[in-house]
């Protein structure tokens, strides 16, 4: 009777630490349920979640019109921007108030350069700071960007230090461009 009780222990001790791992890898609470904490918040790239939260604004606009949405045409900019980011060759000298930059690249990094920083250079020039325009060049574009007041020092040498990618992230438009895209919309000359 004693070995009978004792493995009938085991087995119900077995079975509720296998029970424990499992769920423990598993979980069977649906994501909603889980405390505050409990799962990661990050999605791990970062194309990937501007993605995501694009389809989060577009779910919760009821006026979205599904069958204008196009997140493939948004994953086509954000590739254009990964390869302008992480791709292209820039060559930089400063001029009287501000930056002349080569921006250069082959194949699809040269068609992002030219798909990105010209329509870009236009939103810089809109900014109270700056004064920007891009001309083509062989494999690129070349991006002269120079503060408004080119006697105010603080601005032109943070201009300087912003660099090429600094200037890139700079203006508010980057959000709203990206939710336009995904709705079917063209903004600010950017086609992708």
């Amino acid at each position: 009777m004693k070995r009978t009780l004792l493995l009938a222990l085991a087995a119900a001790l077995a079975a509720a630490l296998t029970a424990h791992a499992v769920s423990a890898q598993h979980p069977a609470m649906p994501h909603a349920a889980m405390p505050p904490g409990a799962a990661p918040t990050e999605p791990g790239q970062a194309a990937f979640a501007a993605l995501a939260e694009v389809v989060r604004l577009l779910d919760a606009d009821p006026a979205t019109d599904w069958s204008r949405v196009s997140l493939e045409r948004l994953r086509q900019h954000l590739i254009d921007m990964n390869e302008v980011v992480l791709r292209a060759r820039v060559s930089a000298r400063p001029v009287d108030g501000g930056l002349v930059m080569d921006v250069t690249g082959e194949g699809r990094t040269a068609r992002a350069i030219d798909a990105m920083l010209r329509p870009h250079a236009a939103e810089l020039e809109r900014m109270e700071a700056y004064a920007a325009r891009a001309e083509p060049i062989p494999g690129g574009v070349r991006l002269t960007v120079t503060a408004k007041r080119p006697a105010d020092a603080r601005a032109v040498a943070r201009l300087r230090a912003l660099g090429f990618v600094g200037l890139l992230t700079e203006g508010g438009h980057h959000g709203p461009h990206h939710l336009a895209l995904a709705r079917g919309e063209l903004v600010g000359g950017h086609g992708r």
